[in-house]
């Protein structure tokens, strides 16, 4: 009885242990897809960095509830993004929209390949426009291997900002 007790728990471990590798490997394999496609996206300059952790200058850092986005394509940028904090220029009167919102088809973007295999990208719109109070003067985005990013953006008339979230492939649009 003795030896049967011990030979299923023998068995038990080996079974265990055999499923403990299979999923240690296959979160690897994921892992080095996950890097293989962030490396594809961002030397294609085809990607959304998706927003859920604003950093405010002079606030406190909040999670976003809603989906705020940068979309970066080749010929195109478009931002959706909250702006929390100090603006030098007020808004025009009964605007509602105090965000970072606009799509850009005139900018210099330069990526470069970090020691630890991420990226830092930087962003300048070449057509700025100094009498908007919205205007972005850079957009700084530190991207890991796996995909996690934070974004600093820079603006004429308003307090710095920083965003985290992460990076994916830009979804086609079905026509």
């Amino acid at each position: 009885m003795k030896l049967l007790n011990k030979l299923s728990l023998a068995l038990a471990l080996a079974f265990i242990s055999i499923n403990v590798a299979n999923a240690q490997n296959t979160r690897q394999d994921r892992k080095a897809a996950r890097i293989a496609e962030v490396k594809s996206i961002v030397e294609a300059q085809n990607y959304v960095f998706s927003a859920n952790y604003v950093n405010p200058s002079r606030m406190a850092g909040r999670a976003l509830t809603t989906e705020y986005d940068l979309t970066i394509t080749k010929d195109t940028i478009m931002a959706y993004l909250p702006y929390f904090g100090r603006a030098y220029v007020a808004p025009p009167y009964g605007s509602t929209d105090n965000g970072i919102k606009f799509t850009n088809t005139h900018f210099i973007y330069t990526a470069k390949a970090g020691k630890k295999g991420g990226w830092s990208v930087n962003i300048k719109p070449t057509n700025k426009n100094i009498s908007d109070g919205r205007d972005v003067q850079s957009m700084n985005l530190s991207i890991s291997p796996d995909g996690y990013a934070s974004l600093q953006v820079i603006s004429s008339n308003r307090d710095p900002i920083s965003f985290n979230g992460t990076i994916d492939k830009r979804p086609v649009k079905k026509q």
